[in-house]
Protein backbone atom coordinates (compact mmCIF):
# COMPACT_ATOMS: atom_id res chain seq x y z
CA UNK A 1 0.00 0.00 0.00
CA UNK A 2 1.23 3.45 -1.18
CA UNK A 3 2.28 5.77 2.33
CA UNK A 4 0.36 9.02 1.75
CA UNK A 5 3.06 11.89 0.53
CA UNK A 6 1.45 14.22 3.29
CA UNK A 7 1.33 13.42 6.92
CA UNK A 8 -0.67 16.82 7.91
CA UNK A 9 -2.23 19.16 5.85
CA UNK A 10 -2.15 23.05 7.28
CA UNK A 11 -4.84 25.08 6.12
CA UNK A 12 -4.90 28.86 5.77
CA UNK A 13 -8.22 30.21 6.95
CA UNK A 14 -9.79 33.40 5.20
CA UNK A 15 -9.96 32.66 1.12
CA UNK A 16 -9.58 28.76 1.85
CA UNK A 17 -12.08 27.79 4.71
CA UNK A 18 -13.97 30.92 4.71
CA UNK A 19 -15.19 33.49 2.25
CA UNK A 20 -14.45 35.99 3.97
CA UNK A 21 -11.76 38.68 2.00
CA UNK A 22 -15.04 40.74 0.51
CA UNK A 23 -16.40 41.50 4.01
CA UNK A 24 -13.23 42.11 5.95
CA UNK A 25 -11.50 44.52 3.24
CA UNK A 26 -14.88 46.59 3.02
CA UNK A 27 -15.37 46.96 6.77
CA UNK A 28 -11.37 47.61 7.04
CA UNK A 29 -11.68 50.58 3.95
CA UNK A 30 -14.28 52.23 5.57
CA UNK A 31 -13.01 51.99 8.84
CA UNK A 32 -9.54 53.49 7.55
CA UNK A 33 -11.70 56.23 5.22
CA UNK A 34 -13.32 57.05 8.68
CA UNK A 35 -10.11 57.53 10.36
CA UNK A 36 -9.08 59.70 7.35
CA UNK A 37 -7.10 57.31 5.34
CA UNK A 38 -8.50 56.65 2.02
CA UNK A 39 -7.92 53.41 0.65
CA UNK A 40 -10.32 51.13 -1.81
CA UNK A 41 -11.62 47.61 -0.82
CA UNK A 42 -9.92 46.36 -3.48
CA UNK A 43 -6.50 47.66 -2.89
CA UNK A 44 -7.38 46.57 0.72
CA UNK A 45 -7.08 42.74 -0.78
CA UNK A 46 -4.66 43.48 -3.34
CA UNK A 47 -1.79 44.37 -1.19
CA UNK A 48 -2.51 42.87 2.08
CA UNK A 49 -4.26 39.75 1.38
CA UNK A 50 -2.49 36.72 3.80
CA UNK A 51 -1.03 39.60 5.91
CA UNK A 52 -2.02 40.10 9.92
CA UNK A 53 -3.81 42.80 10.71
CA UNK A 54 -1.14 44.40 13.10
CA UNK A 55 1.33 44.49 10.15
CA UNK A 56 -1.19 45.76 8.08
CA UNK A 57 -1.98 48.81 10.07
CA UNK A 58 2.05 49.19 10.38
CA UNK A 59 2.40 49.38 6.99
CA UNK A 60 -0.38 52.31 6.42
CA UNK A 61 0.81 54.25 9.43
CA UNK A 62 4.22 53.98 7.74
CA UNK A 63 2.93 55.09 4.63
CA UNK A 64 0.33 57.87 5.80
CA UNK A 65 3.18 59.26 8.36
CA UNK A 66 0.01 59.35 10.80
CA UNK A 67 -1.36 57.58 13.67
CA UNK A 68 -3.69 55.36 13.74
CA UNK A 69 -5.75 55.21 17.64
CA UNK A 70 -4.64 52.84 19.96
CA UNK A 71 -7.83 51.50 20.00
CA UNK A 72 -8.33 51.46 16.48
CA UNK A 73 -7.45 47.50 15.86
CA UNK A 74 -9.51 46.13 18.23
CA UNK A 75 -12.33 48.09 17.24
CA UNK A 76 -11.87 47.05 13.83
CA UNK A 77 -11.41 43.39 14.80
CA UNK A 78 -14.96 43.88 16.36
CA UNK A 79 -16.46 45.69 13.46
CA UNK A 80 -15.48 42.39 11.01
CA UNK A 81 -16.78 39.91 13.40
CA UNK A 82 -19.86 41.64 13.72
CA UNK A 83 -20.27 41.22 9.81
CA UNK A 84 -19.20 37.81 9.69
CA UNK A 85 -22.21 37.13 11.67
CA UNK A 86 -24.69 37.78 8.98
CA UNK A 87 -22.60 37.44 5.59
CA UNK A 88 -20.12 34.70 6.16
CA UNK A 89 -19.49 31.56 4.04
CA UNK A 90 -17.52 28.62 3.34
CA UNK A 91 -15.63 28.34 0.82
CA UNK A 92 -17.41 26.53 -2.34
CA UNK A 93 -16.59 22.78 -1.79
CA UNK A 94 -14.46 23.25 1.44
CA UNK A 95 -16.62 20.61 3.35
CA UNK A 96 -16.73 17.86 0.61
CA UNK A 97 -12.90 18.43 0.38
CA UNK A 98 -12.34 17.90 4.12
CA UNK A 99 -14.83 14.99 4.07
CA UNK A 100 -11.82 13.35 1.60
CA UNK A 101 -8.76 14.03 2.95
CA UNK A 102 -8.22 11.18 5.02
CA UNK A 103 -5.04 13.38 6.69
CA UNK A 104 -4.83 15.42 10.06
CA UNK A 105 -5.03 18.65 9.73
CA UNK A 106 -5.09 22.24 11.08
CA UNK A 107 -5.51 25.90 10.81
CA UNK A 108 -2.71 28.42 10.28
CA UNK A 109 -3.84 31.82 9.87
CA UNK A 110 -2.61 35.30 10.00
CA UNK A 111 -6.01 36.06 11.69
CA UNK A 112 -6.35 36.64 15.44
CA UNK A 113 -7.06 33.49 17.50
CA UNK A 114 -10.96 34.72 18.47
CA UNK A 115 -11.44 35.51 14.29
CA UNK A 116 -10.33 32.17 13.85
CA UNK A 117 -12.34 30.41 15.95
CA UNK A 118 -15.14 32.50 15.60
CA UNK A 119 -14.86 32.27 11.41
CA UNK A 120 -15.06 28.80 11.71
CA UNK A 121 -17.64 28.31 14.01
CA UNK A 122 -20.39 30.62 11.92
CA UNK A 123 -19.66 27.96 8.69
CA UNK A 124 -20.12 25.03 11.05
CA UNK A 125 -16.65 23.76 10.54
CA UNK A 126 -14.78 24.46 13.77
CA UNK A 127 -15.45 20.71 14.94
CA UNK A 128 -13.29 19.69 11.91
CA UNK A 129 -10.56 21.34 13.10
CA UNK A 130 -10.33 22.38 16.97
CA UNK A 131 -8.78 22.58 18.91
CA UNK A 132 -5.72 23.02 16.36
CA UNK A 133 -5.96 26.69 15.68
CA UNK A 134 -2.98 28.75 15.17
CA UNK A 135 -2.71 32.38 14.80
CA UNK A 136 0.38 34.76 13.63
CA UNK A 137 -0.40 36.31 17.36
CA UNK A 138 1.56 33.20 18.56
CA UNK A 139 5.07 33.82 16.48
CA UNK A 140 7.39 36.94 16.79
CA UNK A 141 6.99 37.16 12.86
CA UNK A 142 3.84 36.38 10.66
CA UNK A 143 3.97 35.53 6.58
CA UNK A 144 5.67 35.70 4.77
CA UNK A 145 8.27 34.50 7.79
CA UNK A 146 7.93 30.50 7.74
CA UNK A 147 7.24 31.55 11.72
CA UNK A 148 3.49 30.46 11.83
CA UNK A 149 3.78 27.13 9.75
CA UNK A 150 6.86 25.89 11.56
CA UNK A 151 4.83 26.72 15.23
CA UNK A 152 2.03 24.54 13.63
CA UNK A 153 4.03 21.62 12.53
CA UNK A 154 5.77 21.41 16.03
CA UNK A 155 2.50 21.88 17.79
CA UNK A 156 1.55 18.90 15.35
CA UNK A 157 4.26 16.93 15.94
CA UNK A 158 4.69 16.60 12.25
CA UNK A 159 7.98 17.16 9.85
CA UNK A 160 7.85 20.22 7.82
CA UNK A 161 8.97 18.21 4.87
CA UNK A 162 6.12 16.02 5.27
CA UNK A 163 3.31 18.89 5.58
CA UNK A 164 1.29 20.34 2.78
CA UNK A 165 0.30 23.75 3.28
CA UNK A 166 -3.12 25.42 1.58
CA UNK A 167 -2.80 29.06 0.62
CA UNK A 168 -4.55 31.59 -1.26
CA UNK A 169 -1.58 34.30 -0.62
CA UNK A 170 1.41 35.19 -2.04
CA UNK A 171 2.99 35.51 1.36
CA UNK A 172 1.83 32.32 2.64
CA UNK A 173 2.90 30.27 -0.14
CA UNK A 174 5.74 32.39 0.62
CA UNK A 175 5.93 31.01 4.27
CA UNK A 176 4.95 27.42 3.16
CA UNK A 177 7.70 27.48 1.03
CA UNK A 178 10.60 28.52 3.35
CA UNK A 179 9.20 26.77 6.05
CA UNK A 180 10.32 23.61 3.46
CA UNK A 181 6.90 22.59 3.10
CA UNK A 182 4.82 21.82 -0.07
CA UNK A 183 2.60 24.60 -0.90
CA UNK A 184 -0.80 24.19 -3.18
CA UNK A 185 -2.19 27.69 -4.04
CA UNK A 186 -6.48 28.06 -4.27
CA UNK A 187 -7.15 30.57 -6.25
CA UNK A 188 -11.28 29.95 -5.91
CA UNK A 189 -12.76 32.55 -3.59
CA UNK A 190 -15.20 34.88 -4.37
CA UNK A 191 -12.96 38.07 -4.21
CA UNK A 192 -10.18 36.36 -6.49
CA UNK A 193 -9.75 36.94 -10.56
CA UNK A 194 -8.23 33.41 -11.09
CA UNK A 195 -6.33 34.93 -14.55
CA UNK A 196 -4.05 37.34 -12.24
CA UNK A 197 -4.25 35.15 -9.33
CA UNK A 198 -3.06 32.09 -10.34
CA UNK A 199 0.35 33.63 -11.66
CA UNK A 200 0.38 35.53 -8.67
CA UNK A 201 0.55 32.34 -6.92
CA UNK A 202 2.70 30.62 -9.40
CA UNK A 203 5.54 33.01 -8.91
CA UNK A 204 4.99 32.89 -5.32
CA UNK A 205 6.96 29.36 -5.46
CA UNK A 206 3.27 27.08 -5.31
CA UNK A 207 4.00 23.46 -6.47
CA UNK A 208 0.71 23.79 -7.93
CA UNK A 209 -2.45 25.90 -8.09
CA UNK A 210 -6.05 24.90 -8.24
CA UNK A 211 -9.43 27.00 -8.59
CA UNK A 212 -11.97 24.50 -7.48
CA UNK A 213 -11.64 22.64 -4.19
CA UNK A 214 -12.62 19.44 -5.57
CA UNK A 215 -8.91 19.38 -7.69
CA UNK A 216 -7.01 19.53 -3.97
CA UNK A 217 -8.44 16.74 -3.30
CA UNK A 218 -6.89 14.68 -6.66
CA UNK A 219 -3.68 17.03 -5.95
CA UNK A 220 -3.20 15.19 -2.47
CA UNK A 221 -4.04 11.66 -4.05
CA UNK A 222 -1.67 12.01 -6.77
CA UNK A 223 0.91 12.88 -4.66
CA UNK A 224 0.76 9.84 -2.99
CA UNK A 225 1.53 7.83 -6.15
CA UNK A 226 5.04 7.26 -7.32
CA UNK A 227 5.24 9.96 -10.08
CA UNK A 228 4.03 12.55 -7.38
CA UNK A 229 2.22 16.01 -8.41
CA UNK A 230 2.20 17.13 -11.86
CA UNK A 231 5.44 20.03 -12.45
CA UNK A 232 6.08 22.25 -10.03
CA UNK A 233 3.66 25.84 -10.27
CA UNK A 234 0.88 24.01 -12.66
CA UNK A 235 -2.43 24.87 -12.51
CA UNK A 236 -5.18 22.15 -11.88
CA UNK A 237 -8.89 22.74 -12.80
Amino acid sequence: MTRPRFDLVIFDLDGVLVDSEPISSRITATALSEAGIEISEAEVCDRFLGVSTAAMLRAIEAEHGCGLPACFQGSLRARILEAFEDDLEPVAGIRAALDALALRRCVASSSHPDRIRRSLELVGLLDRFAPNLFSASMVDRGKPAPDLFLLAAARMAADPGRCLVVEDSAVGVQAGKAAGMTVYGFAGASHVRAATHVPRLQAAGADAVFVEMPALVRLVERAGEPSGPSRAGSRID
